[in-house]
């Protein structure tokens, strides 16, 4: 086997104009959740590393506490990491989460090579941010290093920039 055959294939980030992959994914209550099935709204998709970690808490609470700022702009949100849906319940009951936590457990962090997001490294979603309009179009695209957390402020220029775009 040649070097080339060894290697796993590099997923590239999609990037803004393009169509954002479609996946269906089971949410904290063990219901399916399908991309397509959001045409028509805006759709914020967040991926994190894992649930309890601090500053994932940070961020998604930082959600949490602005969801009209989503709301406003037509927005759903949808957080996905690799963690089980039994994991993601117990971290949107403990945090109180009005929004779907989507687990990409198995396979293994699909969704997040689809987006180029997985770390094979430590089997674990960086903290990519996916901003996809009303027709299913990337909008805006932000994959942030390990141990950095995303600046909200950079949500409400991107959401802001949808207002208008017919959904």
């Amino acid at each position: 086997m040649t070097a080339a055959q060894q290697a796993p294939a590099q997923v590239l980030v999609p990037e803004t104009g393009q169509l954002a992959p479609d996946f269906e994914l089971l949410n904290q209550y063990g219901e399916p959740v399908r991309l397509a099935d959001y045409r028509g709204r805006n759709v914020v998709l967040v991926f994190f590393p894992f649930a309890f970690s601090g500053i994932c808490t940070g961020e998604l609470c930082e959600i949490r506490d602005n969801i009209a700022d989503f709301k406003d702009s037509n927005a759903t949100v949808l957080a996905l990491s690799v963690d089980s849906k039994f994991a993601q319940r117990a971290y949107a009951e403990h945090e109180n989460f009005g929004f779907d936590l989507l687990a990409d457990f198995w396979p293994h962090g699909a969704v997040a090579r689809d987006y180029g997001v997985f770390d094979e490294a430590s089997g674990m979603a960086l903290r990519g941010t996916f901003i996809i309009d009303a027709t299913g179009v990337i909008r805006y695209v932000v994959v942030n290093p390990r141990g950095q957390a995303r600046d909200f402020a950079e949500y409400r220029r991107a959401l802001s920039s949808l207002a208008g775009q017919p959904s």
